[in-house]
């Protein structure tokens, strides 16, 4: 198979997602969920996936739509088209799928792919993570990375401007 394609069979919707699930957990896969907006990747996002994958056997990675960005961080957002940002965060090894989200939080997608493990970063607690409930309700784990300090899309951004 070619690298593109390895790449673009990680990107898919909600149905074909559910389908890969229920293969994975068929197999004894531990999933592992995290999400975001992935504007502009930098090195906080990275280290947040790779020890979200290091929690389980399949990460799965949802990304809020453009029009989900722009709700949540104003309309100079995203930088990214949700295309970009999709195929960024396919082309990780540790990443195993990516599915794109409309609303403004990953509610649904949570409730649908029920993982083992909800992760997000230490700008958040586990008070605070959508979903956390829900997995601790049967029995699945919610985990907080620790933020990476000096590492935010916001401050690049900042930085190119004053260019």
């Amino acid at each position: 198979m070619h690298k593109r394609q390895w790449i673009e069979d990680k990107i898919t919707d909600l149905e074909v997602l559910q389908r890969r699930v229920n293969i994975w957990r068929s197999a004894g896969k531990k999933i592992v969920f995290t999400n975001g907006c992935f504007d502009i990747l930098h090195r906080g996002h990275l280290e947040l996936i790779a020890d979200a994958a290091d929690k389980g056997n399949v990460l799965i990675v949802g990304v809020n739509s453009d029009s989900s960005v722009k709700k949540l961080k104003g309309n100079d957002r995203p930088i990214y088209h949700e295309q970009d940002r999709l195929f960024q965060l396919a082309s990780l090894l540790c990443v195993d799928a990516v599915c794109l989200f409309d609303e403004d939080t990953p509610e649904n997608l949570i409730r649908t792919i029920r993982p083992d493990v909800l992760v997000k970063g230490g700008d958040y607690s586990i008070e605070t993570i959508v979903g956390a409930e829900f997995v601790m309700s049967y029995g699945g784990r919610v985990e907080v990375i620790p933020f990476v300090a000096g590492y935010s899309t916001s401050s690049v951004i900042t930085n190119i401007k004053k260019l």
